[in-house]
């Protein structure tokens, strides 16, 4: 793709595929934990994992607070305003009504990116086009009309709203703010933070009462521990560095056509012909939004780790 090619372009498949097979151990996990507890948990055991891994690698955590304040800042807008947020909000909406109003993710993206000054996106007539598209498809995908969106609970689409915004807002903000560390160590931070968050705040709401030991429980979060985040939340912010959040926010419309796919595969789900057209639509407007002219822009240079010789200086965030 003309926006992401060799590892990045690998890493951003990965997120379609892994994100988009999550939504199975998502729905098993919330049927047998408490929702807060179970996404806090998740994240906290993935980042303390990840950590220790960068370290056994010779990788090293970031060394200024500066990195710290921002990692921190980034995962609390992607796992408290953008993940949390949707799991609380899917006790009003249904899971179809749910998956459109996080299909906005890439409008959000393109929104804040092409608003906040020293963005990658030029926003061009092949992008907004590509945008919308990709949404209209997600929305025929989830078979949800606009009159059931409209009559949903306010709750749930105003949570949902501010929660693809959260996303969009953090994926901008950590290219507007650039670390001196690698994916990996960022990744972990990041989930340490939102995690002991998001862990919190579902024992301040009293879901610790709720907690009950199970396997499928268990195995939800283990799978969700290792392919969502360690593996998924990675690849994400490995593919941010080398493109602009637009085109990486693209993930958003891809997740439901593998979870379709994945339900036709393993649960011999129907696959209908609006089913097809969706597919199709979506995955053009991705395209569509990746061969745009102008919609990468410049990547910019990212900064060097103290001792690093110049050649070693890559396209950053």
């Amino acid at each position: 793709m003309a926006g992401l090619r060799g590892k990045a372009l690998v890493a951003y498949l990965l997120v379609c595929t892994v994100w988009g097979s999550t939504y199975l151990a998502i729905r098993i996990g919330v049927m047998h934990l408490p929702p807060m507890l179970f996404a806090g948990l998740r994240f906290v055991i993935a980042g303390l994992l990840l950590a220790g891994i960068v370290l056994a690698t010779g990788d090293r955590l970031p060394r200024r607070l500066r990195d710290w304040k921002v990692l921190a800042i980034t995962g609390l807008f992607l796992l408290l305003g953008g993940n949390a947020v949707v799991v609380w909000a899917e006790q009003h909406v249904e899971s179809g009504a749910a998956s459109v109003f996080v299909a906005a993710v890439p409008l959000w993206a393109a929104f804040f990116d092409a608003l906040w000054p020293g963005g990658t996106t030029v926003f061009t007539w092949r992008v907004a086009v590509g945008l919308a598209l990709g949404f209209l498809g997600s929305g025929l995908l989830a078979g949800v009309t606009p009159g059931e969106l409209m009559r949903a609970d306010l709750a749930g689409p105003v949570a949902l709203t501010l929660a693809s915004a959260s996303w969009a807002l953090g994926t901008v903000y950590s290219k507007r703010n650039p670390t001196d560390t690698s994916p990996y160590a960022a990744s972990a931070v990041q989930m340490m933070a939102g995690g002991v968050v998001i862990t919190l705040l579902g024992l301040v709401l009293g879901e610790a009462g709720e907690w009950r030991w199970s396997l499928p429980g268990l195995g939800s979060m283990a799978y969700l521990i290792v392919f969502g985040s360690i593996i998924g939340f990675t690849a994400y912010a490995y593919a941010l560095r080398h493109a602009s959040a637009t085109v990486v926010g693209t993930y958003a419309y891809v997740n439901p056509v593998v979870a379709v796919l994945l339900g036709w595969l393993i649960l011999r789900e129907a696959v209908t012909a609006r089913t097809i057209a969706a597919m199709v639509l979506i995955l053009g407007a991705v395209l569509m939004i990746q061969f745009a002219p102008g919609a990468h822009g410049p990547a910019g240079p990212r900064p060097e780790r103290r001792g690093a010789p110049p050649r070693q200086r890559k396209a950053g965030v």
